[in-house]
């Protein structure tokens, strides 16, 4: 046997020995998951599109509400919209729902309501990637496909030495190949879950728990003492801040005990969800980042911006601070207590004077600044405790809502 040979024998003896002592790890530690408690394409899909960038423990919840209110495609698919995202409440990342509803549509009316399990047709569903296809062509039907998350990308980077930066695309590529060959025949379902097993449990990316792994003794990275150095990953550019004024309206008269809320445009960021009616605040005098307006520039600013969006309110003080992040902007919201007013009773209501529910019939004023609004104009409603359940709000207004409640009847 040649040199070139004995390597190449060795390295196949390399793989054959992660997969086998791998799969044989995994049906002695494998965690008891409700989805793993079903061969359902459907639960699988569910669950794989829930645990995107989501812890599992978070997920376990959500995945039993969410079957138990949406148990088959076709249930999923003749839901309105709006009981989708309330489902998903809190979850965060919304395009997911909404992604899921329209590919669970697709499945309706393409498929007869069933996941399909041919490798195109699944590829064809909205929001499904290269990942979580190889996720339900494996997990569901046992079909050789990788799956590789970024999990999965640390493991085998880890366990086979490998410096490529797994954030760019032929990494990925590269990645998807290997995992394929590691596959035992009849075994994707077990094998692609082993590795995300793993990888979760096992080889995580800050503190790797080496001497329980169960393959420790072949991993390159461990004899190399370079463990925690890998995956190799370019840091991705970090969120942009926004400071942001928002108002919580509480009403009097007819309005007693509850509070205004708006609903986002049609299309966009947290599109159609509901929440308290915020704005970009200003520059802060001087420009530095992270710099507060002064309280009194802030009252009248949120002032200014309440009338244009047809929402008489007076704002009365600052209240608390909360925090959105998104992938790639994060929102600081300075929180404010406004009282409603009646609008007759306020200056130039002859010129602004409109109905709440007619808030988009307002002229756009432009500021000094040239900033206009275009999130003012949706729908907005008056709502008590009772009727949150009615309505999806992104995880920090439901937080705020919950909280101002809580005082209220603290209060009574």
């Amino acid at each position: 046997m040649t040199t070139h040979e004995q390597q190449e024998q060795q390295e196949q003896d390399v793989k054959l020995f992660f997969s086998s002592h791998l799969l044989e790890w995994y049906h002695g530690q494998k965690r008891d998951l409700p989805w793993r408690r079903h061969r359902n394409p459907y639960y699988i899909w569910i669950s794989e599109i829930m645990l995107q960038q989501t812890r599992v423990d978070t997920v376990i919840p959500y995945f039993n509400r969410f079957i138990e209110r949406f148990p088959t495609v076709e249930s999923l698919a003749d839901a309105p919209e709006e009981e989708v995202l309330k489902c998903w409440e809190g979850l965060g990342y919304y395009s997911r729902a909404r992604n899921l509803q329209h590919a669970a549509r697709q499945v309706k009316e393409l498929y007869g309501g069933q996941v399909p399990d041919d490798r195109d047709a699944v590829f064809g569903l909205k929001g499904v990637g290269p990942y979580t296809a190889g996720a339900i062509l494996s997990i569901a039907f046992n079909r050789p496909e990788p799956a590789v998350d970024g999990n999965v990308m640390r493991v085998l980077s880890r366990y086979f030495l490998l410096e490529d930066d797994i954030a760019k695309g032929p990494t990925r590529v590269k990645m998807e190949r290997l995992a394929a060959e590691l596959i035992p025949e009849g075994e994707a379902s077990h094998f692609n879950q082993a590795l995300m097993e793993l990888g979760a449990l096992v080889c995580t990316p800050k503190s790797p728990r080496c001497l329980p792994c169960p393959v420790m003794e072949h991993c390159a990275a461990r004899l190399a003492g370079c463990e925690t150095s890998l995956p190799v990953k370019t840091k991705a550019k970090p969120p942009r801040p926004e400071e942001r004024l928002a108002a919580l309206v509480t009403g009097s008269g007819e309005h007693a005990g509850r509070v205004l809320i708006r609903q986002r445009p049609q299309s966009g960021l947290l599109a159609r969800m509901w929440e308290l009616p915020h704005w970009p605040a200003p520059p802060a005098e001087g420009g530095a980042a992270g710099a507060l307006l002064p309280e009194a520039a802030a009252l009248d600013r949120l002032r200014r911006s309440l009338r244009q969006a047809g929402i008489f309110a007076r704002p009365e003080g600052h209240w608390t601070a909360a925090e959105h992040t998104f992938s790639h902007i994060v929102w600081t919201l300075q929180v404010y207590t406004c009282r409603e007013e009646d609008a007759l009773a306020l200056p130039l209501a002859a010129e602004a004077r409109a109905s709440y529910a007619a808030a988009a019939e307002l002229p756009v004023e432009l500021f000094e600044d040239g900033s206009g609004h275009p999130e003012d104009g949706g729908a907005v409603r008056w709502i008590n405790r009772e009727d949150m359940a009615n309505y999806a709000f992104p995880n920090v207004f439901l937080k705020l809502l919950n909280r101002h409640f809580d005082e209220a009847e603290q209060q009574q």
